[in-house]
Order: structure tokens, then sequence, then C-alpha cells
């Protein structure tokens, strides 16, 4: 593809969103086997678009307060985008904040398409529900018309600041060196099971683009941070979370007419859960004002400039799935046997046995690479100015964040996680011979242990050709 940066004309740019916020009793996201019908709505989900245009080229930022967008949403998307707004599909980066307070667009999440062993009542163990689907689709695709349509001239300014207070490892290496995650309440007595240290880094850069137009009115904020947004999470209760939060501090600040969107980084092992604070209160609003608060310290070293290049690239990578244990496969077809429809936990009739659900993972796994032996995997490149956007699937550890920006020949590299596809988390090679809830063979860890080293070294090469 050939890079654009004459100066034939000015660039411009647009921003819409639309409310994309379930009704009652549709499926909440974010945990395995648990029945979560929406009950309450703590703040409204936003499909959001920016939109860049230079010499009759345009891309496409959308980012939805969704858990979760599986690849045949996110073509869907695309396609009609392209058809309506002459965007070319690769072009446009969809990308979920993956709050766990919100539907996944999408189907056949935990479970394999092959699997087949679900009763009709049973359909939100999959981890979709398609009641919310289509309609999200429309709404996302009225969002960026908003977007298209209000295209003006406009300049942007870069910054980034530091914010380390509200995000952390979330991998605990316990005495034995096997690891945990367990939650909230991290504080153990002194023993086998104590957390001796964390296994891994976190990013605590903030990235903050601003998008001005000639009247000086702020037309969006592109925004970058690096958590899982699980303030919320597990209540019956829609929230965009700490995304939204910010969001929302920033749109008080500069007018209802801007729209920050937040691109969520790498954060597959991050969690907003301070480890040994005792003190500790859960608020997502609390974390936003934060983050609005360190945001507005960087807009105010800001300089405007014109913007002379808009440029992308998309590669697909072909990834081995994972070979699962014979004698698991076995365990899992004989447990499956025994009890073909879904075990209860308890009375409650809301979280499925584990034992239930690993199986069916396992067994999902088993399917999938049955049809095909490795996982096609997109990696996205978005280039506005001197400013990267590295766009990837699934879940991956922050460590493939930091290697891809420390390696980045631009600066600022901001990577968003949880675009296209449904990939699961993408572990380092070295946290999968530890285990843990994101290494362990599973439907949401099937990949090979070497997988994320792949991707960073693809990204790498599609960032050192774009630039």
């Amino acid at each position: 593809m050939t890079q654009v940066s004459a100066p034939l004309g000015r660039f411009r740019a647009g921003s819409g969103q639309v409310d994309i916020t379930p009704r009652a009793g549709i499926q909440l996201f974010g945990s395995v086997g648990e029945r979560r019908p929406v009950q309450l709505v703590a703040d409204p989900l936003y499909a959001k678009a920016v939109c860049f245009e230079l010499n009759s080229r345009k891309i496409c930022f959308v980012s939805l307060d969704v858990t979760i967008v599986t690849q045949e949403y996110t073509d869907q998307i695309r396609q009609a985008t392209t058809q309506r707004f002459g965007i070319h599909p690769d072009a446009i980066m969809v990308h979920a904040t993956q709050t766990h307070s919100a539907p996944a667009l999408g189907n056949d999440i935990m479970v394999d398409d092959d699997f087949q062993q679900l009763p009709a009542d049973y359909h939100w163990i999959r981890g979709g529900d398609k009641g919310y689907n289509a309609d999200t689709v429309e709404r996302t695709l009225e969002a960026v018309r908003l977007a298209d349509e209000s295209l003006e001239p406009a300049q942007i300014a870069v910054g980034s600041g530091i914010e380390g207070r509200l995000a952390f490892n979330r991998r605990g290496v316990k005495q034995d060196g096997s690891v945990t995650m367990p939650g909230r309440c991290w504080e153990r007595p002194l023993g086998p099971t104590w957390i001796r240290y964390l296994e891994g880094p976190i990013d605590p850069e903030l990235g903050v683009m601003c998008v001005r137009s000639d009247t000086l009115r702020m037309i969006a904020m592109l925004l970058h941070y690096t958590c899982h947004p699980v303030h919320v999470f597990p209540k019956l209760v829609v929230s965009a979370d700490w995304p939204g939060a910010w969001a929302d501090e920033l749109r008080g600040a500069h007018g209802q007419d801007c729209v920050p969107l937040v691109l969520n980084g790498a954060c597959g092992n991050i969690n907003p859960w301070p480890p040994y604070d005792p003190d500790y209160v859960e608020d997502h609003r609390y974390m936003g004002q934060k983050l609005a608060e360190t945001t507005e310290k960087v807009v105010e070293t800001l300089t405007f400039r014109d913007v002379d290049v808009l440029d992308w690239r998309v590669k697909h990578i072909k990834i081995p799935i994972r070979d699962v244990d014979p004698d698991d496969l076995a365990a899992a077809r004989q447990f499956l046997a025994e009890y073909p429809e879904p075990l209860w936990m308890d009375g409650s009739n809301r979280q499925i046995d584990r034992r239930w659900m690993r199986a069916a993972g396992l067994l999902s796994i088993h399917l999938m690479k049955q049809r095909e032996e490795e996982f096609t995997y997109e990696i996205q490149v978005l280039r506005v100015g001197d400013t990267a956007f590295v766009g990837l699937p699934g879940e991956p550890f922050v460590e493939a964040q930091l290697c891809i920006k420390m390696a980045s020949p631009t600066y600022p590299t901001y990577v968003a996680h949880c675009t296209t596809q449904y990939v699961g988390y993408l572990p380092t090679r070295e946290a999968v011979g530890r285990g843990g809830h994101e290494a362990t063979t599973s439907y949401w860890a099937k990949l090979v242990p070497d997988a994320l080293d792949r991707v960073v070294d693809e990204a790498i090469a599609m960032l050192d050709e774009i630039f």
C-alpha cells in the first residue's frame, strides 16, 4: 500500500456516539458459565466512532462498550462501513473496551460452534446473546455515520502521561511457584498459599490524542490506558466501568460534542485491584476521575499541528492451536458422557459447575483443531501522523505491549487489545509454564505457548514497514 503524505487537502476529522445499553434480561458477559441477566443500569454503554480523512483516504476507530467482539460482527461492521462510507475495511479498527459489565457482541465465545451438547435453555453458556447483536451492529454503524458526516478541518495534538496508581499485575506467584488470581482481597496469612511476588509488570503510560476543529472545539479524544474493566463486575448491573467514567469526566470538561474514545491496552494480566492494600475501595468512577486528572495535565502541555500522513496495514498470521493432553481429553469426554447436561454448582441456578465447563472447553479446543489446525490471527496497524495504533485481538499480556512500544520506530505507539475477533488470552511463554487462569489450556487459552512471541515479532515488522 502506498503511503500518502503530499498535502493535497486539509486533514479532516469527525466523531459520533450512540447508546448501545442492553435491555433487561440480556446476558452480561465476563465470567465463565455464569448466568448474568441484566437487572439494572449503573451507567450507559456506547458505540463510539472517530473518522479521519486526508486526500480522500479515510481511517476509522470504532470503540464499543462491550466485553468482546467476534470476527462475525467485526466483518459486518467493516463491510457495511465500506459500502456506506467508502472506508477501506483494513482501515477500520473495531475495539471492545472489555468492560465485564456489558454483553458480548458475538456468539460461541466459551465453547466451539461444533460443540452441540447444550440444551436451548443454556444458550447463554456460549457467552453471547443473539437478542443483543443485530441492533448493536446497526447502532454502531449509526455512530460511524455521525462521524463520517461531521468531518471538518482539524488538527491533532498527542502526548502521554504516567498513571501507576490504578492498575496492577494480577498474577501472584505462590511459595510453590504456581500462580493464583484471588481477586479483590489478596491478603493471605504467611504460608504456602501466600503470594510471594507479582509475576510481571504493568504499563503505566496514559496516552492522549486530542482532535481540535478550526473553531477550537474538541471534536474527539483518543485515550489509551491498560487495565481490565472489572470494578462493577460481577453484579447484574450494566456499566462501562472505568473507560466510561473516564470518558464522562472528559466530556464534562471539554463539552458534550466531544467524543472521548477509549482504546484499552494489552491488559490480559492487569487488574485494578491493588494486591497489598487492605483499605482498597472498589470504585470505577474514582478511577475515571483520576485518569481524567492525569489526562488534563497532559492536555495542558500539548501543541496542535496538521496531519500529513494517514496509512494502515493489516496482516493475518497462522498460529497453531494447542494440543489437548490425551488423558485430559479422555477425562473430559467421560465427564460429559456421565453428565450430558450442564451441572449447576449450587441451588441458585446461576453458576455452572467448573468441571463441566472445563470439560466442554477442552472438547471444544479438540473440535476446533480437528476443523483447522491453525488459528488465523489479525494484526492491524493504523498510522496518524507520527502516532501508531496497533490492534491485537484477544487478551495479550502486557509484556507484549511493552516489547512493541520499545521496539517501535515511532513514538508514541499505542496498543489496543480485544480488536477484530475472539481469541482468548495470549500469555508469555514463561507464564504458560506456571499455569493459572490465563495460561492453563482452556478454550480461553488455546494457542501454542509461543503465540505471543509470534504476534510481537510480526507487529514490530509491520511498524517498521509503515514508518
